[in-house]
């Protein structure tokens, strides 16, 4: 979504942690999609026209884990390039290359960061993936500067 409060999606299915990060990336100026579940994250994903910014993935879902969902967002060409930043309370070196080898951007474990951390690396996320898809700047360009002539 290019618009001036980038949107992330949310998907964590313990609610009051949902409606905390919620709250918080709201007070960041940031849209939030909120959903409890990996199954309501890709039927929502499916029915948007405009896609989130960025998704903040909990591992362990209820009704899926984030290797499943990662696998939804990888094998969909529109998803594909929607940065993820997965948040779990466990990760095993196993566990955190597969989801890297599916796309996540990062694996990051709860304890070790507080909210406004976490937020401030969505927000970097956000940010590196729009200068990413900006045009690129002309290697050469040409400055004109009207008050010389060329006569001495």
């Amino acid at each position: 979504m290019s618009k001036q409060d980038p949107t992330v999606m949310v998907v964590e299915d313990e609610l009051l942690l949902l409606q905390a990060i919620s709250k918080k990336l709201k007070l960041s100026n940031m849209d939030v999609l909120s959903c409890s579940s990996g199954q309501q994250a890709i039927d929502y994903l499916n029915s948007i026209d405009e896609l989130p910014d960025a998704i903040w993935l909990d591992y362990y879902l209820k009704d899926m884990n984030g290797l499943a969902f990662m696998q939804h967002v990888k094998n969909n060409p529109k998803w594909a390039n929607i940065p993820v930043l997965v948040v779990s309370n466990s990760a095993s070196p196993e566990k955190v290359h597969n989801m890297l080898g599916l796309g996540a951007k990062k694996y990051i474990l709860k304890a070790e960061y507080r909210l406004d951390e976490i937020i401030a690396m969505i927000r970097d996320f956000i940010a590196s993936d729009t200068a990413q898809s900006a045009p690129a700047p002309s290697p050469n360009p040409v400055v004109s500067d009207p008050t010389k002539t060329g006569q001495v």
